[in-house]
């Protein structure tokens, strides 16, 4: 039976229509199992092209909106102290000072890293965004017609303004730099403490004498050599010089004088130099390149290479120019300014040491530095620059006579302020600092003189001391070296009274080792002892051989409980024990009222 097929002829338009109305039944069906299994996805938009897109590193929202954009600093303030702590004895104001200077210094640093970090992403995103409605082959080909825009971006929303400014500054926030002065007595430890930091920190870290520094045309060096120290410390990383930090000591060397014949090169003429370097200015420092001088000689931004003729008409050696600006260089500045007391004692104390104070002077019997002052505590709080919280409340002068003085607060030991706290500009114009360059540094701060009981905690506190140094010398041949407590004392004593601070130390050591140097490396001896009277140059120190362990620790023994039973005795001095003592104070105290 044949078959017949049936042919019908159907329009363009309702051919569209029996598609559109497929296509509706198609999504219903699906939607309906959709919302039956439990699952729904969104396709309101399947066949529409994208209405917006994503930018990395836009602000963030919702609590953590408010973080830092930097994340937390990996260095603090008190972690800077804590570390100077290991190292420097006392000085417990300059090295906050110097702490939050060098910390401060430090969020700057990354603060202007993120700033040009910003704006170049800036630039890229921008970039992208012009790139969205462009072909990728329209700068490749000379001669492509432009892109057709079929939608046009819409425009950015801004909000309507009153007034349009006539000059606008799209700039960010610019932090400046904070300089800090450093000025007290030598060998207390103001450079250590800059050494000391240099280890530790991310950024590079130099010290600059400023002795030999001249106006330019003299014999001696330039004001840049200090930038080209830091340079070179920087490994002539251009980028990484402009944030670091110069140790400018000695800068009380360059005041102002006047000579007797000549002109003062060395003075108020370096000072002038300093100012721009300072406040922030742009240097060309000139570098001779030579072998091995630059380990990385492949970091050539910012640097343009020339040749010097020598007299032979040849090129006989080249120089570098490096393009260094010093806007983000932070300056530490120290100095010892002998004199400068008797400045602050003529303006605050009108011309002496009055209320019943006076200034010490620095020889063997006291111990005290000239910069420190025994008197008023209140007349010297209201001078002080700076807030000071108050002290414990003294002990009520009425008491039982029969009852010891607490041992937290000796009554035998005086208490002793350092006059350069007082500091102010007008001082250290006097002293011969030109105004221009004081207005450059923010921060002050004084160290004061070690006194005995200091330089004996310099003897065995910090990391380095130097009597865990000279133990490691004696170590290194096999020999065990120890100095008793009251050695230790009669040593700080001995060097309290040379003025030269903690470097006094090392003097008298080397006085009391030089023979046991000497004498014992190679020899039987396998133990040192430095007793009190060895301290005190009324023997000479004390040699055990090896099997004589046993007799270094009984010396030493002797020698501790010595030393203890003085120290009970000068406990019990004031103490009354019998009635004939208590009678014998009570006439006294009724004939001195």
């Amino acid at each position: 039976m044949p078959s017949h097929t049936l042919l019908f002829t159907v329009s363009p338009q309702a051919r569209s229509s029996y598609l559109a109305l497929a296509s509706i039944a198609r999504r219903s069906f699906s939607g309906t199992a959709q919302q039956s299994s439990g699952q729904y996805h969104r396709n309101d938009f399947t066949g529409q092209s994208w209405t917006s897109s994503y930018e990395p590193g836009q602000p963030t929202g919702g609590p953590l909106g408010g973080a830092s954009n930097v994340g937390a600093p990996r260095m603090t303030p008190k972690a800077l102290k804590q570390h100077l702590d290991k190292y420097v004895v006392g000085q417990e104001r300059p090295k906050k000072a110097l702490s939050t200077a060098i910390y401060n210094h430090y969020q700057t640093k990354q603060e202007i890293q993120r700033q040009k970090d910003e704006q170049a992403s800036l630039e890229a995103q921008a970039l992208r965004r012009e790139m969205a409605f462009r072909h990728p082959i329209e700068d490749e080909f000379p001669g492509q017609q432009p892109t057709v825009k079929l939608f046009q971006p819409p425009p950015p929303q801004s909000q309507p303004q009153l007034e349009t400014p006539v000059f606008s500054d799209t700039t960010p926030l610019q932090i400046d730099k904070s300089n800090i002065l450093i000025l007290g007595p030598s060998g207390v430890g103001k450079t250590l403490m800059a050494k000391t930091l240099a280890r530790v920190l991310d950024v590079p870290f130099s010290i600059s004498d400023c002795t030999p520094f001249t106006s330019s045309g003299y014999v001696g060096e330039d004001v840049d050599a200090c930038v080209q120290r830091l340079l070179a410390k920087a490994n002539y990383d251009i980028k990484a010089a402009e944030h670091g930090i110069i140790f400018l000591d000695e800068i009380d060397k360059i005041t102002g004088t006047k000579p007797t014949h000549g002109k003062d090169i060395g003075g108020e003429g370096v000072q002038q130099a300093l100012l721009k370097i300072l406040e922030g200015t742009t240097l060309q420092i000139k570098v001779k390149e030579r072998s091995g001088s630059r380990q990385n000689p492949s970091n050539t931004t910012g640097i343009s290479s020339g040749g010097m003729i020598g007299p032979s008409g040849g090129q006989d050696s080249k120089e570098e120019i490096f393009n260094v600006s010093t806007d983000n260089i932070l300056f530490i500045c120290s100095g010892a300014f002998q004199g400068l007391h008797k400045i602050i004692a003529a303006r605050v104390f009108s011309g002496g040491m009055g209320f019943g104070a006076k200034v010490r002077s620095s020889h063997h019997e006291s111990g005290v530095h000239e910069t420190l002052v025994e008197g008023d505590d209140a007349v010297f709080r209201k001078h002080l620059p700076y807030f000071v919280p108050s002290s414990e409340p003294a002990p009520s002068p009425g008491g039982d006579p029969f009852s010891s003085p607490p041992p937290a607060r000796p009554q035998a030991r005086q208490r002793f302020d350092n006059i350069l706290d007082l500091v102010q500009v007008e001082d250290l114009q006097k002293f011969g600092m030109i105004p221009e360059l004081l207005g450059r540094i923010g921060t002050y701060c004084a160290v004061h003189a070690l006194d005995e009981e200091a330089l004996v905690r310099v003897l065995t506190e910090p990391r380095n001391s130097l009597v865990r140094q000279y133990e490691a010398k004696f170590k290194l041949s096999g020999i065990e070296l120890r100095f008793t407590s009251s050695a230790l004392r009669v040593i700080a004593r001995s060097a309290s009274g040379m003025g030269t601070g903690a470097r006094g130390l090392r003097t008298v050591i080397e006085r009391l080792l030089f023979d046991a140097m000497f004498e014992t490396p190679g020899s039987p001896v396998k133990h040192v002892l430095i007793t009190q009277d060895v301290a005190e140059l009324k023997a000479a120190p004390l040699y055990f051989q090896r099997g004589q362990a046993q007799q270094f620790n009984a010396a030493i023994a002797a020698e501790e409980e010595k030393r203890e039973e003085e120290l009970r005795s000068k406990e019990n001095a004031g103490v009354v024990k019998t009635f004939e003592q208590y009678r014998k104070k009570g006439l006294v105290a009724g004939a001195g009222g």
